[in-house]
């Protein structure tokens, strides 16, 4: 039996004006994701990587830290649903980068706040009643991860493991699809997924399976700064 590792990126740059960057402390969480990945002593036979800036740098920092990395593919339909898009949708004011500071300024708990509207932002989305609003909407999201998923699972030999340096939108929604949970299940999975943690599903054929979900213990043993969700 194969397995793909779903790993979600390091944190990325919240509230600057390149949010797709890593961070300094995203560069360090994929570095200790590599030696957490070396340390298993598992032979991974490829990686794949969404398109996206804190995809390529997080498979960068982490594969970096792997003496036999396997060899690295991208596929942009691992990418994340386009965040940025989905509020504005709900804040059209957010458009203007400067609207986002200010907003952000004005709370006590920034981040707090701007996952209050971010929440529902996300359920008028999932919701399906204004489609007309996103370029690609819910159902289509979903699509296109099962679509990145069967076309992963066609190729791959019946014991490979393979690294997916991918979103927290992608692996929840995986994780929706082999468990068949509920779009409400689903974000609530996707927003509990830490940065640079690790979720392992097992397959056999077309067949998906669930070992683990959101394993971060390779941060318990640093700083629990270490522990971030954006």
């Amino acid at each position: 039996m194969g397995s793909l590792y779903l790993l979600r990126h390091g944190q990325a740059s919240f509230g600057q004006t390149d949010y797709d960057a890593l961070s300094p402390q995203g560069q360090e969480q994929a570095r200790i994701l590599g030696q957490a990945l070396q340390q298993r002593g598992i032979r991974f036979h490829r990686a794949l990587q969404g398109s996206m800036l804190r995809h390529q740098q997080t498979a960068k920092f982490c594969l970096a830290e792997m003496a036999d990395a396997p060899p690295l593919q991208t596929d942009e339909r691992w990418n994340e649903f386009d965040h940025q898009a989905i509020m504005k949708a709900l804040h059209p004011d957010f458009e203007n980068p400067e609207q986002v500071q200010a907003f952000l300024k004005s709370s006590k708990d920034p981040a707090r706040a701007f996952h209050k509207e971010f929440e529902k932002a996300m359920q008028r989305w999932m919701s399906g009643t204004r489609d007309e609003d996103y370029t690609e909407t819910w159902q289509q999201f979903k699509q296109r991860c099962a679509d990145a998923l069967q076309s992963l699972l066609k190729t791959a030999d019946p014991s490979e493991n393979i690294l997916v340096f991918t979103s927290g939108g992608p692996i929840s929604g995986l994780m929706g699809l082999s468990l068949e949970l509920s779009d409400a299940a689903i974000l609530r999975l996707n927003g509990a997924i830490v940065n640079a943690s690790i979720t392992r599903l097992p397959f056999k054929e077309h067949q998906l399976f669930v070992a683990f979900f959101n394993d971060y213990a390779h941060f318990e043993k640093t700083s629990s700064s270490l522990l971030t969700h954006r």
